[in-house]
């Protein structure tokens, strides 16, 4: 199965897409991401670091299974921060 093009639709999105505009942003997604956004993006890559740090500091002192729960906060930070770029560069609605 293949989806069908804009172009073959004379749409702006695909068959299964959403077109810009057609859904609007919740109050408490909008309240969020209006808070979010002061935050300077360096920030989500430094407590990212911070957090792969402090994993290995707890597993060198054998904390094993304390490393690895904060070890796994490092990626969804750093999603946290990639929604965050993407809002403040396109805009969330």
């Amino acid at each position: 199965m293949t989806a069908t093009s804009e172009k073959d639709l004379g749409m702006t999105a695909t068959i299964w897409g959403v077109a810009p505009g057609e859904q609007h942003e919740g109050q408490i997604t909008k309240a969020i991401e209006r808070y979010t956004s002061e935050a300077p993006s360096g920030l989500y890559l430094s407590l990212a670091i911070a957090c792969m740090g402090a994993s290995a500091m707890l597993h060198m002192s054998g904390r094993k299974q304390d490393a690895l729960f904060v070890g796994q906060w490092a990626p969804t930070i750093l999603i946290m921060g990639l929604y965050n770029k993407l809002v403040k560069l396109q805009g969330s609605e």
